[in-house]
């Protein structure tokens, strides 16, 4: 089973639906994504929880006016069919408006620290 393919569709279940919270079981890079939408402002909080024995990570969506901060967040590389990109072809997403994250020999980062860094990696998913 994909993870992080889940813990996309957790979170694009939460917006659609006008959640103001949702819960994904954790994982380290799982928190790294979330961390990362919190850093660039997609969402609200990040907290780890106990539920019933098991660590689960609990995301604040956030809203602007009553529209989410995520329009669209979708998985890149799949088990399946892997996405690799160099620093030289990594492409901003909506025009800079949003973020790819990639997992890199320097950790999962979003393709803004990706490119002040220099390095390349497989691009994990975007968000808009």
């Amino acid at each position: 089973m994909d993870s992080i393919a889940n813990f996309l569709t957790i979170i694009r279940n939460g917006v659609s639906r006008g959640k103001s919270s949702v819960r994904a079981p954790y994982s380290a890079q799982i928190a790294a994504i979330a961390n990362i939408l919190l850093q660039e402002g997609f969402i609200k909080a990040v907290v780890t929880v106990q539920e019933q024995g098991h660590k689960k990570l609990e995301v604040v969506l956030k809203y602007v006016d009553g529209e989410s901060a995520i329009h669209e967040i979708d998985r890149q590389s799949k088990p399946s069919l892997r996405v690799y990109r160099g620093v030289d072809n990594i492409r901003p997403v909506i025009g800079g408006l949003g973020l790819s994250i990639l997992t890199t020999n320097k950790g999962i980062i979003s393709h803004k620290q990706a490119k002040k860094l220099r390095v390349g990696g497989e691009v994990m998913c975007t968000v808009w």
